[in-house]
């Protein structure tokens, strides 16, 4: 069953934009004035745009690639073999045109931001979703299903009985924890008290924490555990109440691939009189007294008030953090011990592996319209820790079963060395491994506070008088 995650669910799918000189630019009338120049096109960028032009801001929104979503981009299956320069796919493959293999493997918290951004803007309205089918854990070389609730986790496998109840008695504390609320706090400041302490005073075992930690508040680390409990227990909160909303796990996924979000922001910021111009090349940042004031492209020059941007377009204004290393792989079936599950996140905690950080695989298929029938797309993801990124993922690859085809690749994580306040260039920071959009989200809504001196505005809108 496909998901509406708006107050109206509109059944018609737009499977792409329309054309581009619907709202694409290809005049020469790029010399003029804006209130905001955008470069690239991946999702940060895209939802920029959209909630800035819908505030009336006057937007220009340039790309150097001839698609959108940047890094966010889902292609097809000849773009795949294209981009990691593979000749031609075996036609058992099935058809290119049934695929969307995601460049950046993320799944969407149910009720996570992006959920909140998403209705706000009312962009629901260009895209479905269905909920991904489970969420997994690897612990002692077996796949157990993440417990999220008291009574799953009373019938977990993971545990013993004893550990069991203790793990419930915890869950049920998150459940009923509210942070305006002290009575519910039993006692504990979660701003003072430290998450391992919280996790003492239930007294549960490093296992457990392990699987809490990792699995439910998805942290790819253990940094978090000597920092106050208020974010992780916030982060539980929020997976159990995401579980709750659809069952099985706490994810969506939008059908056709994660391409579709960047080209539904794209759309609505056109609708609100943004200008779109692909295959731009960026030639020059125009500054006036180290203030960015325009963009030259192909000779001409459009004048802004600020730009925003990826790392890719300001190599002089970012650092790099670290590096990602990513394996696309191309099965013929469900991922052995999923229950033949038709999509579904897997976890290996750093310590299951041996690592300081957590390895991810996110696995979809043509459920999701992203693959033919019979095929399931596996994308495998960490942070590089080694001089040898591929195989880092063979603790991942070995759980896939047989791989008909895999396509590694390894980037550079990038974030802005300031802040954008003072040169007016408001730079994203890259994509991390993270398994869905938390921290993303994160990221979009500080550069908008940046800009606009002012909190997002996520209330939900008033259900329309048509859907009453």
């Amino acid at each position: 069953k496909n998901l509406s995650i708006s107050e109206k669910q509109t059944n018609k799918h737009t499977k792409t934009l329309p054309p581009f000189s619907h709202f694409e630019k290809r005049n020469n009338n790029m010399d003029e004035s804006y209130d905001c120049i955008i470069l690239g096109t991946g999702l940060k960028e895209c939802i920029l745009s959209g909630v800035l032009s819908v505030e009336g801001k006057k937007v220009l929104h340039m790309d150097r690639n001839n698609y959108y979503g940047g890094d966010s981009a889902s292609l097809s299956l000849n773009q795949l073999y294209e981009k990691f320069n593979k000749g031609t796919p075996n036609p058992s493959l099935g058809a290119s045109r049934e695929y969307n293999a995601d460049l950046i493997p993320k799944f969407i918290m149910s009720c996570g931001q992006l959920v909140s951004i998403l209705v706000k803007t009312d962009v629901t309205r260009y895209l479905e979703f269905k909920s991904v089918d489970g969420s997994y854990v690897l612990h002692s070389d077996k796949l157990y299903k993440v417990p999220s609730t008291t009574s799953e986790a009373l019938s977990s496998s993971l545990m013993g009985l004893l550990e069991k109840r203790r793990c419930g008695k915890f869950l049920e504390y998150v459940g009923n924890w509210e942070e305006s609320n002290p009575k519910t706090h039993d006692g504990m400041n979660p701003r003072t008290t430290t998450a391992k302490q919280v996790f003492d005073h239930f007294g549960l075992k490093p296992d457990t924490i392990d699987f809490i930690g990792h699995a439910m508040a998805l942290y790819y680390n253990d940094d978090y555990i000597n920092q106050p409990a208020l974010e992780t227990i916030k982060r539980i909160k929020t997976y159990g109440e995401a579980v709750l909303r659809y069952g099985n796990s706490p994810y969506i996924y939008p059908l056709y691939g994660l391409a579709e979000m960047p080209q539904g922001f794209a759309r609505l910021s056109a609708i609100y009189g943004g200008t779109y111009m692909l295959s731009k090349p960026v030639e020059e940042i125009i500054y006036e007294n180290g203030v960015a004031v325009g963009v030259k492209s192909e000779g001409e020059i459009a004048k802004c008030k600020f730009l925003v941007g990826d790392p890719s377009y300001f190599p002089d204004k970012v650092k790099k953090t670290g590096k990602v290393v990513s394996c696309i792989c191309i099965l013929s079936h469900p991922i052995p011990n999923t229950k033949d599950a038709e999509s579904v996140q897997i976890i290996l905690p750093q310590k299951e592996v041996k690592r300081r950080n957590d390895i991810y695989i996110g696995v979809v298929s043509a459920s999701h319209h992203v693959a033919p029938k019979g095929k399931w797309i596996a994308i495998c993801s960490t942070n590089v820790e080694t001089s040898n990124p591929e195989a880092e993922l063979d603790p991942a690859l070995k759980l896939l079963g047989t791989v008909d085809d895999k396509f590694y690749s390894v980037r550079d994580i990038f974030e802005p060395i300031s802040d954008g306040t003072k040169d007016n260039v408001y730079i994203s920071k890259s994509f991390d491994p993270e398994t869905h959009f938390g921290d993303s989200c994160n990221d979009i809504l500080d550069i908008y506070k940046r800009i606009m001196g002012k909190d997002m505005d996520l209330t939900p809108p008033p259900p329309k008088d048509s859907d009453n």
